[in-house]
């Protein structure tokens, strides 16, 4: 089993064992305390110098990066499956949904929490407004980003859009709860949550 994710349930690398249920992946999680700061361990710093996690070391690959890491596995473990093929018209759509979570959505919605004061013009996700309403265009009929087809962008961004909703950052808009519930009855994301609840029942964590 080549396939390591670098992990803790209680950080983003909760996500990336979502990201490896999808795809099929054969893999191994590595605990990292995070309450004894071993991220910040030599170790950890030699993999990724920011000392955050999540890690995905696949060999000799090493990856870090929520959704760099989802783009890894699903063009390395899914390609045509979770990722369209590099000639598919829906290529550029699948990427754009995929970065659209970290680079606008996620940016935009501490901007909005924290009451920053900004230009919109001069900030990449421009203004919160328009970011909730291109979601849901996003989303659209569904069920998924791309039409009928699943794949490793729904993990990304429904990822980030069920987050906001369960902390109360986005509003229970009906295309957005109709989203959240398809994704939330996905067998991958059931096994995902089962296994980072047996990390956090084995671990004795959050007590």
């Amino acid at each position: 089993m080549s396939v390591v994710l670098y992990h803790h349930p209680f950080t983003r690398a909760a996500s990336v064992v979502w990201m490896l249920e999808e795809a099929g992946c054969p893999y191994s999680l590595q605990f990292v305390d995070i309450a004894a700061n071993e991220q910040k361990s030599a170790s950890i710093l030699a993999l990724n110098p920011m000392g955050k996690l999540p890690i995905l070391v696949d060999g000799t690959t090493v990856v870090t990066e929520s959704a760099a890491i989802a783009l890894y596995i699903a063009d390395r473990y899914a390609p045509g499956l979770l990722a369209p093929a590099l000639d598919d018209p829906d290529r550029g759509t699948y990427l754009r949904w995929s970065v659209f979570a970290p680079s606008v959505v996620e940016p935009g919605s501490m901007a909005q929490a924290a009451g920053w004061t900004f230009k919109s013009g001069t900030a990449g996700w421009g203004t919160h407004e328009a970011m909730v309403a291109t979601m849901e265009a996003a989303i659209g009929a569904g069920p998924w980003l791309l039409g009928d087809q699943f794949s490793m962008a729904d993990v990304i961004f429904g990822g980030t859009l069920r987050f906001m909703m369960r902390f109360g950052m986005a509003e229970p808009r009906p295309a957005f709860v109709a989203y959240s519930e398809r994704l939330a009855a996905r067998p991958a994301l059931q096994r995902a949550e089962a296994r980072n609840a047996a990390v956090v029942a084995e671990r004795g964590l959050g007590r």
